[in-house]
């Protein structure tokens, strides 16, 4: 069967399954503005990438992203019609719905079934927007809103079926289209992302970090930034390390912001912060973005990780994390409360209460031997959810059922 993937950033979340139709002996093709990384015997088709919003004092007010969305469409149509030509018709399309890139599809290849990827639908009031209490959407906001949601709207009615990574991401959906909607996550190689506290992490600045010294706390992002409550992590990180002096924070992210806002003045949260807090620079480590076996040690060694965020997409962070047999403290939001069930796998803190946070941190650092249980019990949520074995089986078959043709399927075995 030939697949074809579209995707603006690359492979993305479809990295793992492209890997295994590829591998078993599938045509599999990527339709993308960029490439993240190869993948042997996947054919990548790359379109010219679009300018973002423009300003236009022509335009409707907000049309900047939906015009923008719609131009990312008409690549990704353009593209698709010169593969045809060349006979490259594929069996099924899987698309991130997100950025317009499957708007223009069905008009190109009008009987070629769709997957589309549903990550986020964009709401006013429920999700991430008005989350912060000063955070209060005007008019405005609630109309650019909608009109973000176009390019979904319009794929929605064009794909014959979704696919999304958690329950409370499809819930953001219209009513009307949930019920075409499947959840399935992209999966977690539990093979590789398992308990090891013997094993050791050395940074890039020399520093070799293990497990039976000073407890190490982990935070993980793409950006330190308030979305994945940065702020907080480092105001309880201070409060923390006035007790157990021994402490050590370790901060992994950039210093963007993916989203929401910069802060003040711009630059980095990081140092907008600090300036305000009194904490020991010895206690506390920021190295940068890391390799993702630097972050698996980093779980394996953690003696709790914190993982707070405003109800938006959940991160894959959190899972593998917990895959690591991590005690995972996590904000309670909706998100998170998917994945961590208080007491039981992990533990829930009020998302803006730093205090909270410090003092269940406290605790945790205090009796390790009490969350042994917690631990073992957050790794057998991801192989009973999220094992990457069960996930690729499970996308496998809505492949097969959409287009009414079979892959040709290869066993990936874990442990």
């Amino acid at each position: 069967m030939h697949v074809a993937f579209v995707h603006r950033r690359g492979f993305g979340q479809f990295a793992a399954l492209a890997a295994q139709l590829a591998q078993a002996g599938n045509e599999v093709s990527l339709i993308t503005e960029t490439i993240d990384q190869k993948i042997p015997s996947v054919r990548v088709v790359r379109h010219r990438a679009e300018s973002g919003p423009r300003a236009n004092p022509h335009m409707a007010r907000h049309m900047g992203t939906p015009d923008h969305h719609a131009r990312i469409g008409h690549r990704v149509a353009e593209t698709l019609d010169a593969m045809a030509r060349q006979g490259l018709v594929p069996d099924i399309v899987v698309g991130h719905i997100g950025w317009g890139s499957m708007m223009f599809l069905k008009d190109v290849l009008p009987r070629v079934p769709a997957l589309g990827y549903c990550e986020f639908f964009y709401r006013s009031e429920g999700a991430d927007i008005g989350f912060s209490p000063d955070d209060r959407p005007d008019l405005e906001t609630r109309k650019r809103l909608r009109l973000r949601n176009i390019a979904q709207l319009l794929s929605l009615e064009a794909i014959e079926a979704g696919i999304s990574p958690t329950h409370w991401q499809r819930s953001l959906y219209p009513a009307d289209a949930q019920g075409r909607i499947s959840v399935c996550h992209e999966g977690v190689d539990t093979a590789r992302f398992r308990p090891d506290p013997t094993t050791s992490v050395r940074l890039s600045d020399g520093r070799v970090l293990r497990a039976g010294g000073s407890p190490i706390v982990t935070f993980v992002a793409r950006d330190l930034e308030p979305y994945r409550g940065f702020p907080q992590a480092l105001e309880a990180a201070a409060k923390v390390v006035r007790k157990r002096p021994d402490a050590l924070f370790v901060f992994v992210g950039g210093d963007g912001t993916s989203y929401g806002v910069p802060p003040p003045g711009g630059g980095a949260w990081k140092d907008h912060l600090l300036e305000s807090l009194d904490i020991p620079q010895e206690n506390i480590l920021f190295p940068g973005v890391v390799t993702h076996s630097v972050l698996r040690q980093l779980f394996q060694i953690s003696a709790a990780h914190l993982y707070l965020t405003y109800p938006f997409v959940l991160s894959w962070s959190v899972l593998e994390a917990m895959a690591c047999g991590a005690l995972v403290i996590g904000s309670d939001t909706a998100p998170v409360r998917e994945v961590i069930r208080a007491g039981r796998n992990g533990l829930l803190v009020p998302f803006f209460d730093a205090d909270a946070l410090a003092e269940v941190i406290l605790d945790a650092l205090k009796n390790p031997e009490r969350h042994l249980g917690m631990r073992a019990a957050a790794r057998r949520t991801v192989e009973r959810r999220f094992r990457l074995t069960d996930c690729l089986e499970r996308q496998q078959d809505i492949l097969e059922k959409l287009s009414g043709k079979s892959l040709l399927r290869q066993s990936l075995v874990q442990l």
